[in-house]
């Protein structure tokens, strides 16, 4: 992957200097914070792009298509995977449009309720997303640049940020 040439110091540290320096201590720490999971997340977003883009896929498509290929019968309302994926309802018709069009998914009626619209992935939507987790595992998800304690010290922080941010309930797994 093509980048920019290494900066001779850490931008995201020089801030934090600078934060402090014009008497915002308080909150130079969680600039910090914030700043640097907003990078990682470019570069990781980066990493993912590279590896989906021979596929026609974007990230929302690949997640759509692997969220599909985790049910137990390929599909699922299209509400109910918005929700799963924590995305609004429009960008899941955009997604599914897409991936109808490249005849990766299909639109079918709910086999009980009229009102409701499932998606389904066809086989060589299933074939894709497999192929795309394999690569990705290979290439990105297999390498995140931590390892051991300190790759499961960062899910869990992150986890709990999350989670005080109301992203989920523990109490509540009812919902898989």
């Amino acid at each position: 992957m093509p980048s920019a040439p290494k900066l001779p110091l850490d931008p995201i540290a020089e801030a934090h200097r600078q934060w402090v320096r014009h008497g915002w201590t308080d909150a130079a720490d969680g600039m910090a914070a914030v700043t640097s999971i907003m990078r990682v997340q470019q570069i990781m977003m980066a990493r993912v792009d590279e590896v989906l883009k021979p596929t026609g896929l974007t990230f929302a498509r690949y997640e759509l298509l692997t969220l599909l290929t985790f049910t137990r019968t390929g599909a699922l309302p299209m509400a109910k995977a918005s929700a799963r994926l924590q995305v609004h309802p429009t960008s899941v018709t955009n997604a599914v449009d897409r991936l109808e069009k490249a005849g990766l998914v299909t639109r079918v009626p709910h086999p009980t309720d009229r009102r409701t619209t499932l998606v389904e992935i066809t086989d060589s939507g299933r074939r894709l997303a497999v192929s795309a987790t394999e690569q990705l595992n290979e290439r990105v998800f297999g390498k995140p640049g931590l390892a051991g304690r300190d790759l499961d010290s960062l899910v869990a922080i992150l986890a709990g940020v999350r989670r005080r941010a109301g992203d989920f309930d523990d109490e509540d797994d009812s919902g898989w």
